[in-house]
């Protein structure tokens, strides 16, 4: 390797790593706002929806940017009371659940043949007895304390985007020097927004109508917090491959603690389980088109890198930023052969 490429793959991977170690360290303070990015381009497409709307069209677009950043405030805000709630009926439940356990781990034994039957209390005192819960107590109450800072921040500063966006054509025609320049830059900055807006507008109304669906499969299993459940799963859906996974397994281990009934569980996560495989193989598709053309190796690569460096906050924004980052690429004549390598088809 000739020198200067090797000066060059030197510079490369020391300005890899700094930028890496940028992120990491920058951590609170970079979530939430790039959050809050993510949420204006969401919140920016569902306003000029609202503009095609019979009866709201005769708002002008600051009346649509207010009343979609009202609702998502209030959407942010039920979203935290409902984890608070949600956590102090569970602890009022844990006696009942530690009931329905025993049973059915005294059923199993008895079904195995078992003659010495393990009882719920043998089982809670090999586990759960061995945990001291006010260890506990304090990190979760400190991290409900950071989700509700990091929400704040993240309805804060999505509020200060969408008034800043107002006058950001006049400050890149300024930027840029001349009107012609400016003009051109303003219409490549525009089909990235629509672009980006209108896949991560789509995810979200996926995400929406797949908490939806198991918000109705819950009630009709009678499973409790049916509500926090099905949010929970709309919510990591964005994390492609493991989130679907996780959020099915978590309302089905609780089925399991509520009812004692393996079938039941059984049933409830085929019934789940399909209703992932209808929006995720069936819907998403047909709703995406070309907007959402990634490679799946890529898409593990994100995953892996984002949360690793983030952890749960980042697999949720690793595809949305991933995405968003090839279709900027796709836009740019110069970057466009890089769209081209990171896409699923190589058509951007």
């Amino acid at each position: 390797m000739s020198e200067p490429n090797l000066r060059n793959l030197t510079y490369g991977t020391a300005m890899t790593l700094m930028i890496g170690w940028l992120l990491w360290v920058g951590r609170p303070v970079l979530l939430p706002i790039i959050a809050a990015l993510i949420s204006v381009y969401i919140l920016l497409a569902a306003a000029r929806a609202m503009s095609r709307l019979p009866v709201l069209r005769r708002l002008p677009p600051w009346g649509h940017h207010l009343l979609v950043l009202a609702g998502f405030t209030l959407a942010v805000a039920l979203f935290f009371i409902l984890i608070i709630n949600n956590l102090a009926q569970v602890a009022g439940a844990l006696p009942r659940y530690e009931a329905n356990l025993e049973a059915l781990v005294t059923q199993t034994a008895s079904l195995m043949g078992i003659e010495d039957e393990p009882t719920w209390e043998n089982v809670r005192r090999a586990t759960i007895d061995r945990i001291e819960l006010s260890s506990l107590i304090t990190p979760a109450l400190l991290s409900l304390r950071g989700l509700g800072t990091f929400l704040f921040l993240m309805v804060l500063y999505a509020g200060f985007f969408m008034a800043e966006r107002t006058g950001l054509a006049q400050k890149v025609v300024m930027a840029r020097g001349s009107a012609e320049e400016g003009a051109k830059t303003l219409t490549l900055l525009e089909r990235i927004n629509e672009r980006i807006g209108g896949y991560l507008l789509v995810k979200t109304t996926l995400n929406v109508i797949l908490g939806l669906l198991s918000f109705a499969l819950l009630l009709l299993f009678g499973i409790e917090f049916a509500l926090f459940w099905a949010v929970l799963i709309a919510f990591l859906n964005y994390v492609p491959y493991i989130g679907s996974l996780v959020g099915v397994i978590f309302p089905v281990v609780l089925s399991l603690a509520q009812y004692g009934n393996l079938g039941v569980s059984i049933a409830l996560a085929v019934t789940l389980t399909a209703a992932q495989l209808l929006v995720g193989f069936w819907l998403e598709p047909r709703m995406m088109g070309r907007a959402f053309n990634l490679s799946p190796l890529v898409v593990l690569l994100a995953l892996a890198v984002w949360s690793t460096l983030w952890g749960l906050p980042g697999a949720v924004l690793a595809v949305p930023m991933t995405a968003s980052l090839v279709l900027v690429l796709a836009e740019i004549r110069q970057t466009r052969p890089i769209a081209v390598l990171l896409s699923g088809s190589g058509r951007v």
